[in-house]
């Protein structure tokens, strides 16, 4: 990484700067009695935990991995045939990772937006719009349909610019998509005040918000209540073939089943084929501390709407409420950690360091809330994959099937890629299964050291390009040309 702030023009990019003119004192302050846990997994409505499996058990459909992606797989099968035998086991408890640590932000997007849809795959980019929209009003109706209790707030995002160069940026997408409406930086601040922000644009239809971790374990209550059996604590150690199906051995038993559905997304595939399609990547968030009634007005921050700017490494905020009413600002991202070797681990969970980064660039972005605390900082690993987006596969003559990759789009596309999973299952062609989209899959990336060097170039090329105005230099242009470069 260039040790210089500097673009090409001599200014200094805005993040650049304000960590060179962070205070220390502040943020150690900002940090003080910070819980190194994930807010949202500490809610008092967060469900006992179910027994694990001890013993065999048959069933016509396994689903392995309790995030999202299994979970929408479980429910979406009990719903087409309620008299099938489904079984679910994850090896901690249901929504303890990715789907529990996420921002909440619910896109509609299956394709991480649609520049980089028309990148990968521009002959059906315009259909995957559309069933991206039928899966999000999916989302809300599964919501509404079982009263999901879990924060779901219609009130789109706000994307900013922070640099003058992306005005004309923001300024193109609003003139393809005329209901956005592009909002000079006055406009913008009324409806959420920075001195950072150049100008904005406000999609209040493609996201939702909600309590990640709450929708989880509602989806878990839905799929018992239909009859899925669940059982926690249960890892997944071996698949193999038989004479008349799948099975599965886990730690005190095995899963017979006839069908298997494999959601284990950053973790290990059970199929070693998949092992190079994905690399875990570890993201970073903060919670605040409640805001008082005057740093609410100071900030103007009126409306429950989500909050992200459009460098390439960016950043992502949105409001949350407590039960008593107590208002919380959410800011991550920035920082995307990959560590050698593809491991995850606990430690890697906190990260000082891009702590110390996010809460410099937080208190620039609202300096009216300075003297505020951070209650809660974690981390996660999300799975990546080279196009950004889900791949699917199938395995012993279509007995298992597998999706990954959501790029942290997965609140929104992992209900899509149960559908899509439920359907290869199933052995007819629909139009699911025919989709470039499931039968294309990305570049693996390649073993270490390769990955681990070809990760620090990626990142040091678009730090690069947001310091140059976004222009993209050599690595990046390289790397869109053989198909594993992002643009969205």
């Amino acid at each position: 990484m260039s040790s210089s702030p500097a673009t090409s023009n001599g200014s200094p990019v805005s993040f650049d700067r304000l960590e060179a003119a962070a205070s220390g004192s502040a943020i150690d302050a900002s940090l003080s009695g910070t819980a190194y846990s994930p807010y949202w997994l500490r809610h008092p409505d967060r469900p006992m935990a179910l027994p694990a499996l001890e013993g065999n058990v048959a069933t016509d459909l396994l689903v392995v991995g309790g995030g999202y992606t299994g979970l929408w797989t479980a429910l979406l099968a009990k719903e087409k045939d309620p008299g099938r035998e489904v079984v679910l086991i994850e090896a901690e408890t249901v929504g303890w990772a990715a789907s529990g640590r996420n921002g909440g932000f619910c896109e509609a997007s299956l394709v991480h937006g649609e520049s980089n849809g028309e990148k990968h795959l521009p002959r059906e980019n315009k259909r995957l719009t559309e069933l991206g929209a039928e899966n999000l009003a999916g989302i809300i109706k599964t919501v509404k349909k079982y009263d999901i209790d879990c924060d779901l707030t219609p009130s789109g995002v706000l994307t900013v610019a922070t640099e003058k160069h992306q005005v004309p940026w923001l300024e193109e997408e609003a003139a393809g998509n005329p209901e956005l409406g592009a909002m000079d930086a006055s406009e913008v601040r009324t409806h959420i005040n920075s001195p950072l922000f150049e100008a904005g644009i406000w999609d209040r239809e493609t996201t939702v918000l909600v309590h990640p971790a709450k929708l989880a374990w509602g989806l878990r209550r839905v799929c018992l209540e239909l009859g899925v059996k669940v059982f926690e604590h249960t890892r997944g150690e071996e698949l193999s073939a038989t004479r008349t199906g799948i099975q599965v051995r886990t730690g005190a038993g095995q899963v017979a089943a006839r069908r298997v559905a494999l959601a284990t997304n950053a973790f290990p595939s059970l199929l070693k084929r998949h092992r190079l399609h994905t690399i875990p990547v570890y993201d970073y968030a903060l919670m605040t501390e409640p805001l008082t009634a005057a740093q609410r007005e100071a900030i103007g921050w009126k409306e429950n709407m989500g909050l992200a700017d459009m460098n390439n490494r960016f950043h992502y905020s949105r409001p949350t409420l407590d039960k008593d009413g107590g208002w919380r600002l959410l800011y991550g991202g920035y920082d995307a950690v990959y560590h050698y070797g593809r491991e995850i681990k606990a430690q890697y969970d906190r990260h000082d360091a891009t702590f110390r980064k996010l809460a410099a660039h937080f208190l620039g972005t609202f300096p009216q809330l300075e003297g505020i605390r951070f209650s809660h900082a974690w981390g996660g690993a999300i799975d990546t994959c080279s196009r950004f987006f889900s791949f699917f596969d199938t395995s012993h003559a279509g007995q298992v099937a597998y999706c990954a990759g959501f790029t942290g789009l997965g609140v929104g596309a992992t209900r899509f890629g149960a559908r899509v999973m439920l359907d290869l299952l199933s052995g007819y062609k629909t139009e699911l299964t025919e989709l470039e989209m499931v039968r294309k899959k990305p570049l693996p990336f390649p073993p270490e050291p390769a990955a681990w060097l070809g990760v620090k170039l990626m990142t040091n090329a678009l730090v690069k390009a947001d310091r140059n105005q976004g222009r993209r230099g050599p690595f990046l242009k390289a790397m869109d040309a053989v198909g594993m470069g992002f643009d969205s």
